[in-house]
């Protein structure tokens, strides 16, 4: 054999070798999905995936999936940063029976973003948003409907410490809880929620619970929590705090109270609410159970039964 036959044959024995030990796609940044894609493509512009699911393993940590055009694309459980966005190219569904829509489980260090989006529940789904672990979650300009009625529309339940933005959304029609934010394991929520409809859900509108054993420090800014069948919000301590900043916002013939601020625990249930409106809640404006507080500024507007006396707070 000729030293050239050799070196020839040892370079392609090199060639094969990294061909086994290659990956068969690399990982992109952004990703397309839609509604006539497949999800054997590699979700690139030209050739987009069908699925969100079919995706996100082609999508790098901290990438982007966008959506292409209107389509169902699909439940999906979320382990790394990612942001999932349809930006006005039509309806981007979540349709799922009997299961979470979307599950975010990315560590205490992941950064979720969702955008967009259209999450329907049929056949006792769980939950539209169900959030395990993550360091920050956006979800802005979605609607989620018909969940529960087990769990709720947005079910945030972590162990470990982090945030949450709530904006443009629709949280309606749920068969439980609007909103519920039930930290773990002494993991603190930080919570906003911003121009937001959390309306004529079959239980609470919003649930800032303690007792599962962290804190809820809840902000809520013009937004509605209305015609739901229990509360619009509630305050709930446990072993941990639960507190929540309320302005220019409205609560609307909600079969309970407006407000209930309920201390079942060894921690403070409280709220803080001004420019608001109260507008005939059966159970009253507020609702304070075993030493819960609600204080109010004197420039919010009521009509129909107050419930339990506020107490007064002087603007600062």
């Amino acid at each position: 054999m000729t030293k050239t036959t050799l070196l020839s044959a040892l370079l392609g024995a090199l060639f094969v070798a990294g061909l086994a030990i290659a990956p068969a796609h690399a990982q992109a940044t952004r990703t397309w999905v839609s509604g006539v894609g497949d999800d054997a493509n590699p979700c690139s512009r030209t050739a987009p995936c069908k699925t969100f699911a079919g995706a996100i393993s082609k999508t790098a940590a901290a990438g982007e999936i966008d959506v292409l055009d209107p389509g169902g694309f699909g439940a999906v459980t979320i382990t790394k940063s990612i942001s999932i966005y349809d930006d006005g190219v039509g309806e981007a569904g979540v349709l799922v029976s009997g299961t979470n829509g979307i599950v975010i489980s990315a560590g205490s260090t992941g950064i979720v973003n969702l955008r967009g989006l259209i999450f329907q529940g049929i056949n006792s789904s769980l939950s539209g948003v169900q959030i395990n672990t993550a360091q920050r979650v956006t979800i802005q300009n979605c609607v989620i409907q018909e969940f529960g009625p087990s769990a709720a529309g947005i079910n945030v339940t972590p162990s470990t410490t982090m945030t949450l933005k709530i904006q443009d959304s629709t949280i309606i029609n749920n068969n439980n809880i609007g909103v519920n934010i039930k930290p773990s394991g002494g993991a603190t929520v930080f919570a906003s929620i911003d121009r937001t409809r959390i309306d004529n859900n079959a239980g609470d509108g919003v649930h800032a619970d303690g007792t599962g054993g962290g804190p809820v420090l809840l902000a809520i800014s013009d937004s509605s929590m209305s015609v739901n069948a229990g509360n619009g919000l509630v305050v709930l301590s446990g072993p941990s705090n639960a507190k929540a900043n309320v302005i220019r916002s409205t609560f609307g013939t909600n079969g309970g109270a407006g407000i209930q601020a309920n201390q079942s625990g060894g921690g403070s249930a409280a709220a803080i609410v001004g420019s608001s409106l109260f507008a005939d809640d059966s159970g009253g404006a507020i609702s304070l159970v075993g030493g819960g507080s609600v204080f109010t500024l004197s420039n919010n507007q009521l009509s129909g039964p107050p419930g339990n006396a506020p107490t007064p707070l002087s603007p600062l």
